[in-house]
């Protein structure tokens, strides 16, 4: 018998449309259950795009054709192989009442909160006790994990071309601040605090003023914020004449300190709300 991942290479020069849904169906069911995943963790904390995943996420959209999905008196159009994601109250899931959206083949675990409206796409993983807070997104493929808070409005950018780009990751108890934009494989690592207002991208340079470092995405490694790391807004004079004449900055992230006592006592999710 084929593997998932050799049925879904197969897809590759398929052109019937009804063996390719069944496939898709069954890719996306594991994607649901977190036995693939678009992008995976070794032992020494290197993350790895799953080139093959996010093939078969695309051959979605190619097959797919588009179809309407009701849900009281809303109705939306999508292509009819990636529809919403439907839960159970066994399934551990809370999801709020006012506009949400879940897309199938995500990974959502037992006691993720999402407030509304946010939105989780196509590829995504979101782990254990996660809260997904109003206006946030995740975006496909995006790797979300344990114990993470994704303030209102905060914005996780997705990937799924080219196929072999790592997506945003977040790990395991990090707190990203309200509007906050973090996108372009940016890696943020555990415990890690973004605040409020923060935007992080493949070009953006982050000024570590604790250890006297400079982090920047290069040809072969993700812009990546260490574990810990406390990151605020601040800025930078422009170079240039024009520039100085006219006392001009450019935003800059910069690192203050390093994840404290103080500091999870001023991030505490309050565990009333869930």
């Amino acid at each position: 018998m084929l593997t998932i991942e050799e049925r879904v290479n197969g897809l590759k020069t398929s052109s019937d449309r009804l063996e390719a849904v069944k496939t898709i169906g069954l890719f996306l069911a594991e994607l649901e259950k977190g036995t693939i995943r678009a992008a995976t963790r070794d032992a020494d904390g290197i993350w790895t795009a799953e080139a093959w995943v996010k093939e078969g996420i695309l051959a979605a959209f190619r097959f797919g054709v588009l179809a309407e999905f009701a849900s009281g008196a809303l109705s939306f159009i999508d292509k009819d192989t990636i529809p919403p994601r439907r839960f159970k109250p066994h399934d551990g899931v809370r999801i709020v009442p006012g506009g949400s959206s879940i897309r199938r083949g995500t990974y959502i675990a037992k006691g993720v909160v999402m407030m509304p409206p946010a939105f989780v796409n196509v590829g995504a993983y979101v782990d254990e006790e996660t809260m997904i807070d109003s206006h946030a997104l995740v975006g496909s493929c995006a790797q979300i994990g344990k114990r993470v808070h994704l303030s209102a409005a905060a914005q996780i950018g997705g990937v799924l071309e080219p196929i072999g780009n790592v997506p945003v990751v977040i790990e395991d108890d990090v707190i990203v601040g309200g509007n906050c934009g973090i996108y372009e494989g940016t890696i943020v690592r555990g415990r890690a605090v973004i605040g409020a207002g923060v935007v992080l991208t493949g070009s953006t340079p982050v000024y570590d003023l604790v250890r006297g470092q400079v982090y920047r995405r290069t040809e072969t490694h993700s812009l990546e914020i260490p574990y810990g790391a406390v990151v605020v807004p601040g800025s930078r004079p422009m170079k240039g004449e024009f520039a100085q004449q006219h006392g001009l900055h450019v935003a800059t992230p910069m690192i203050v300190k390093y994840r404290d006592e103080k500091t999870d006592s001023a991030t505490a999710l309050e565990e009333a709300l869930r």
